[in-house]
């Protein structure tokens, strides 16, 4: 905890504002829960870049997502086959292991459907969540600063 305070003390006083930061941090994690394995640092840098956001605060946040993406993953997946009434595919990794075997480009395909579909759920839910996040995220760093006034002045 003390770790956070420092580190979000240290954005707050290189210019950001509360609302800036939130934005940074909320947009971090929403990207770091792309249920799409392994690319979400190499998108987080690109958005910093693009949109000129605080890199250490971006990638803190998607790291912070990580095992949050990981939870997700299934639930995406099933969100996805629900909204585009997808054909029920068996996730047990058994079932995947002797698809692959049997039929290997096939079960790339529908594979790569399915991430599809999981990634436009992600977009669906992202919007709002990251808006939520932000109001949220925004208010408790509003008092970040009042914090650590308070407390120097202990």
């Amino acid at each position: 905890m003390h770790i956070a305070r420092t580190l979000v003390t240290g954005w707050l006083s290189q210019g950001l504002s509360p609302r800036q930061l939130a934005f940074t941090l909320a947009l971090g994690f929403a990207i770091g829960c792309i249920p799409l394995l392994g690319i979400t640092t190499a998108l987080c840098t690109l958005v910093a870049v693009v949109l000129r956001l605080n890199m250490p605060a971006i990638q803190a946040a998607n790291w912070v997502a990580m095992p949050v993406q990981v939870v997700l993953l299934v639930p995406f997946l099933r969100l996805g086959q629900w909204l585009f009434r997808g054909n029920a595919v068996a996730f047990s990794r058994s079932q995947i292991l002797s698809q692959l075997a049997a039929a290997p480009w096939h079960e790339v395909e529908q594979m790569s459907g399915m991430l599809g579909q999981a990634l436009l759920a992600w977009l669906i839910t992202a919007g709002p969540v990251c808006l939520l996040l932000m109001l949220a995220l925004t208010s408790v760093l509003s008092r970040v600063p009042r914090l650590a006034a308070a407390k120097a002045r202990d």
